[in-house]
């Protein structure tokens, strides 16, 4: 028998190994994002730890090193994966006009954001762990070069889309104020307490908050971002000559 080798032949490095092998194997990358995903949407960013994703995993904390090096990665990869269901969504898409199928994009892509208020800080940072978030950009842009412009309005075109779709998603979905979040008002109540504040003011120093309180009060986040991608499309269009 080799001296210092447990009965068996194993060593407990070897030993060590398999085990780590074992939790490896236990859970794939789709199912360490899927469950990376879900706590993010249930609780937010902070609570996205290896330790509480480890434990919803069933598996060790050294196992989530098998496929991501550090929380950054993981995060770029979380928004990544829910990527790919905007891109199944749309796969269809460029058969038709190209700013309506512009449209569609970019409005799929907004219904993923706004669901999600974390996804919109880890949009399209690191794009060799983020294909989808590219193929997303890419698809983008395969529609404006279906269009008559020239390479730096189409450049604009696709950086004005994805800034006001990912800018706007990501304000919408913030946490509301703890006034609504604990129940003690209403989201309307609050809205009425707001303007009642703006139509206390001068009129004569704030003008244009005077103007629209009224519509402040009653309006929908949903048709307010769809009249502002109205707004940059209809500039594209008469951009393109259309």
């Amino acid at each position: 028998m080799t001296r210092g080798r447990p009965a068996g032949g194993r060593t407990p490095s070897a030993a060590t190994r398999r085990a780590g092998e074992r939790r490896r194997m236990s859970h794939s990358m789709d199912s360490v994002l899927a469950e990376a995903v879900a706590l993010l949407d249930q609780s937010g960013e902070p609570a996205l730890t290896f330790r509480a994703l480890a434990a919803r995993l069933g598996g060790g904390v050294g196992s989530i090193y098998w496929y991501v090096s550090s929380k950054d990665e993981l995060l770029d990869r979380a928004a990544d994966h829910v990527l790919a269901d905007v891109l199944a969504r749309v796969e269809r898409v460029g058969d038709g006009e190209p700013i309506e199928d512009l449209r569609t994009i970019a409005e799929t892509l907004f219904d993923a954001i706004v669901d999600r208020p974390w996804l919109g800080s880890y949009f399209m940072r690191d794009t060799e762990v983020q294909p989808n978030m590219l193929r997303v950009y890419e698809l983008l842009g395969e529609q404006v070069l279906r269009l008559d412009l020239t390479r730096l309005q189409r450049f604009h075109a696709v950086s004005a889309v994805v800034g006001f779709v990912v800018g706007t998603a990501a304000d919408m979905g913030q946490e509301p104020p703890e006034a609504v979040v604990s129940g003690e008002v209403g989201r309307e109540e609050y809205l009425a307490g707001v303007v009642e504040q703006w139509q206390a003011l001068d009129p004569e120093e704030f003008p244009y908050v005077h103007h629209i309180a009224e519509e402040f009060a009653g309006h929908d986040d949903t048709v307010q971002f769809r009249a502002g991608l109205d707004l940059i499309l209809a500039g594209l269009r008469l951009q393109a000559g259309r």
